[in-house]
């Protein structure tokens, strides 16, 4: 082999040798920089991901307040509303037009007593009076008047249990009284104070069924449109 050929051949070796060393670790450092790269778009996808998580959670909680929030207005707007139709009646109550009179002048007064409680906004003490009078006079004529007023005044403060119990016990023992489908409708608002709207759109159904010829089944029907 002549001196030319060898020059030549370690020229080539050596400028391969050369080539292969640059070259390398310019590769390697490529893949190190496309894996970083990728760790990094998946941390990305993931914050991503863990703040639209998030996001929809604080959004279904807004929503869940919200709902809350409505259903507590609205609510306070039935209480609301409920008080003024009862400020309504008795205001027609004590101008005579709808309150049975009694021959006994005490018992008449008795009956009065819980009343006037209940015309001035004193629903816990006219509900008790009205008990009162009941334990009285059980078998009197205003029985079933009272057991309505009692029932409405239970409601208003609030106790609406018991609101439902006594006024469920005045319509069983006497369905033909006047003050029966009111006392569904009392019945229903406290099954919605409640958290029962299937009780309460039952009790006003059950206005609309047995009382259709009554203004209660009037308000029954407007109310069942919101349930």
């Amino acid at each position: 082999m002549s001196v030319y050929t060898q020059s030549l051949r370690i020229a080539l070796l050596t400028t391969i040798s050369m080539s292969a060393a640059f070259t390398t670790p310019a590769q390697a450092f490529s893949d190190d920089e496309a894996r970083r790269a990728i760790l990094e778009l998946r941390e990305q996808v993931k914050r991503y991901e863990d703040q639209n998580r998030q996001a929809r959670l604080q959004f279904a909680d807004q929503i869940q307040t919200m709902q809350h929030e409505m259903a507590r207005m609205r609510g306070q707007l039935e209480q609301l509303n409920w008080q003024s139709d009862l400020q309504q009646r008795s205001s027609q109550d004590q101008t005579g037009g709808n309150t049975p009179q009694v021959a006994d002048p005490q018992e008449q007064a008795a009956y009065e007593g819980p009343m006037g409680l209940f015309r001035s906004g004193k629903y816990k003490e006219a509900a008790a009076s009205f008990e009162d009078f009941l334990q009285a006079y059980p078998n009197s004529q205003l029985a079933p008047e009272a057991r309505f007023y009692q029932g409405s005044s239970r409601y208003a403060s609030k106790d609406f249990k018991g609101s439902i119990q006594g006024l469920q016990g005045m319509i069983r023992d006497t369905p033909q009284d006047p003050r029966a489908p009111d006392a569904l409708l009392v019945i229903a608002a406290s099954q919605i104070e409640l958290g029962d709207l299937a009780g309460a759109k039952s009790s006003l159904q059950k206005i609309v069924k047995d009382y259709p010829d009554t203004s209660a089944a009037e308000t029954a029907k407007s109310r069942l449109k919101l349930l």
